[in-house]
């Protein structure tokens, strides 16, 4: 399954693709997380920065909510700021009179924390200038390509990589969090009411997959060793844009989390060189000639869907041992 991927975080990419931005959609998301105060670690710092060029109404809305989130982050983190100041002092009054381990721990934690918030509100206001590129991982918003159920037209979402089958409650999803991937084998049951009724697309240019060494190596276990595991990043040869496969659905909000939307890559069996390197799946990317009729599932015609994931691109994915992952959110 692809656990994570390098994918257009820029949403006026997907606008050269026809797509028209769902401002209301974005603006209620950052309300929503700013609340929480984990806008800046689910969204990716380049979806982000997308709207500090905001050019039209809609997109200084969007921007003004992302800055609204942004204050009621960094009111949090004053706040961390703030009781980890006192504590810091009561700490070093106690090492100053008589200095004991409890004391320097209490120091040690009190400093982490104060560094971590600082952090923190440093990225939130950095603005450092991209490709348009950012990496995601389960769990983190970003712009998807779809069809509007209503009106027919192309428009661009963000969405949550990780859906929900139909039925599906939070209780579900955290016991059952591989959920950010389809496999092909499974959209007639497990998928079934969102396969053939609401499919999206993601432009990915690479994709990261989680393998146990001895298993890239292509050999047994030796005796006495315990499994380890490394990263290893695929990219298509020859090189080119992959429009991933994915399925999508909105989510009601459930206690005092938001209703969102959220998306699956679907996934098949590997080619024989992602085999070799020790993945047992492989995301989908789908022929440029096939969007209209990807965005566009007739649900009575499952078998013309089911053609399309059939014949994805043709590419050979060159890969090697990933470098330590550089996650784009603060």
């Amino acid at each position: 399954m692809c656990y994570s991927a390098e994918v257009w975080a820029d949403f006026h990419q997907y606008e050269r693709m026809g797509g028209t931005l769902d401002v209301r959609s974005f603006v209620e998301l950052f309300g929503a997380l700013g609340r929480l105060g984990t806008v800046a670690k689910v969204i990716p710092r380049a979806v982000r920065d997308a709207f500090t060029q905001a050019a039209t109404p809609g997109e200084r809305d969007a921007h003004r909510a992302l800055l609204d989130a942004y204050r009621a982050a960094t009111l949090v983190c004053e706040q961390t700021i703030a009781e980890q100041t006192v504590r810091l002092a009561k700490a070093e009054a106690k090492l100053a009179s008589k200095p004991t381990k409890t004391a320097a721990n209490e120091k040690r934690i009190a400093t982490a924390k104060i560094e971590a918030a600082q952090a923190k509100i440093t990225a939130l206001i950095e603005h450092a200038p991209g490709d348009g590129w950012g990496r995601i991982w389960p769990g983190h918003y970003v712009p998807v390509l779809v069809r509007d159920p209503v009106t027919g037209e192309r428009v661009i979402r963000p969405m949550r990589y990780r859906a929900r089958p139909l039925g599906w409650t939070l209780k579900d999803e955290l016991e059952k969090n591989g959920c950010y991937n389809a496999r092909i084998s499974s959209l007639r049951t497990a998928w079934r009411g969102i396969f053939g009724h609401t499919h999206g697309l993601v432009v990915a240019k690479r994709f990261y997959e989680s393998v146990y060494l001895h298993e890239n190596q292509r050999r047994a276990l030796a005796p006495g060793e315990t499994e380890q595991n490394i990263e290893i990043v695929f990219t298509p040869e020859p090189a080119q844009d992959m429009l991933l496969a994915c399925l999508w659905r909105w989510v009601d909000a459930e206690g005092d989390a938001p209703g969102f939307y959220g998306f699956a890559a679907i996934t098949r069996d590997p080619p024989p060189e992602v085999l070799a390197a020790g993945h047992n799946r492989c995301i989908i990317p789908i022929r440029p000639k096939y969007v209209d009729l990807w965005l566009n599932p007739d649900p009575q015609n499952l078998k013309a869907q089911l053609e399309i994931l059939d014949d994805p691109i043709d590419a050979y994915y060159q890969h090697q041992i990933a470098a330590s992952p550089d996650e784009d959110n603060p």
